[in-house]
């Protein structure tokens, strides 16, 4: 019974979009390539919207609609940046759902894209999903090629 209080928590991170997942290191980008974000993963989007991969509190929504953080409850921060390059598009493209302050659960509808509108505008629709306090956790990633939203765990955290 003891052992349950001494296990690490553990917080999985779920797709925030279908897709083709890859590592960090091959968004075209120096930002989150090398990590400046934090460590995370990234998603040539197929299709559908952005929707919350954890359960937590939005904590930034950009202004230009093309980025949102969301803290969890043991206190892990996500960013999801949508494309490269996007913060060019002034918000065209992008629907947002939340606010900051509101509470969210996996799979929440975040922000709709038009992906047709920012793949003709920006850079790349490649999106990033950084743990921008990863300094503070253990990840562990999971071995997959393509996403599922809602349903394929990308990353598992633990608490150092």
């Amino acid at each position: 019974m003891l052992s349950k209080f001494f296990k690490k928590r553990r917080l999985q991170i779920f797709a925030p979009v279908n897709g083709e997942v890859l590592p960090l290191e091959h968004v075209p980008d120096p930002v989150f390539s090398e990590k400046m974000m934090g460590e995370g993963i990234a998603i040539m989007p197929a299709e559908g919207s952005i929707h919350s991969p954890i359960a937590g509190t939005v904590i930034l929504v950009a202004e230009t609609k093309h980025a949102i953080g969301i803290r969890s409850h043991d206190g892990t921060e996500i960013l999801i940046h949508i494309g490269l390059e996007t913060v060019s598009l002034k918000g065209k493209g992008f629907t947002v759902h939340v606010k900051m302050g509101d509470s969210v659960s996996v799979g929440q509808l975040l922000i709709d894209v038009d992906w047709g509108h920012v793949r003709d505008h920006a850079k790349s629709t490649i999106t990033a999903i950084a743990i921008t306090n990863s300094g503070e956790r253990e990840i562990h990633f999971e071995q997959v090629k393509e996403s599922i939203m809602g349903e394929t765990i990308l990353m598992t955290v633990f608490p150092k």
